[in-house]
């Protein structure tokens, strides 16, 4: 009988490893789609298309910016552009390589105010994908966007009138990448 309890008990705590393993593996994606979902902390939606301009306008600034010692010169092409709520839109950024070697980076974005988040979609991105730029070398980057016409019925959100789309370049470890 105490060999059945010790069987038991061990089964038990190895399902429990298991879970635990899986759930931490899968934390970062389920994570990544509750806030798409949620809008949690500016976190934009994907789309495949914009419904079609709707009533109203908002103003989308874009704000950018690099890592401490990464040395890449990364700017919107425009501060900030007026559209109409519901059509699709692009917005581009240039990025240029101020180093003397091969650089590679990855953006991450958030959108502020943080209620603005599940509204905004993007329907293309450069961020989360490796640009790599050599000495010298500038890219630019479109970004296609509509904001979501639900923001209008949304009392916390319907009355915002300036959304800033904030890009940050990080390096990318090249040891890593290139395996």
């Amino acid at each position: 009988m105490a060999m059945q309890r010790t069987t038991r008990t061990a089964i038990l705590a190895a399902i429990g490893v298991c879970c635990s393993t899986g759930l931490a593996w899968a934390s970062v994606p389920l994570y990544r789609i509750f806030c798409q979902a949620t809008g949690l902390n500016g976190t934009t939606g994907r789309a495949l298309r914009a419904p079609g301009a709707v009533d109203g306008k908002v103003t989308v600034a874009f704000d950018t910016n690099v890592a401490p010692g990464f040395k890449w010169n990364f700017k919107p092409e425009n501060e900030s552009e007026t559209i109409d709520i519901g059509a699709r839109d692009m917005a581009f950024f240039d990025a240029t390589n101020t180093s003397n070697q091969t650089l590679t980076g990855t953006a991450t974005f958030n959108v502020t105010p943080a209620q603005a988040g599940i509204y905004f979609k993007k329907i293309q991105c450069f961020c989360f994908t490796q640009q790599t730029l050599k000495p010298g070398e500038s890219q630019r980057m479109p970004v296609i966007f509509f904001v979501d016409p639900a923001i209008l019925k949304d009392p916390d959100a319907r009355d915002i009138q300036t959304i800033t789309l904030s890009y940050t370049f990080y390096p990318v470890d090249s040891a890593k990448t290139s395996s």
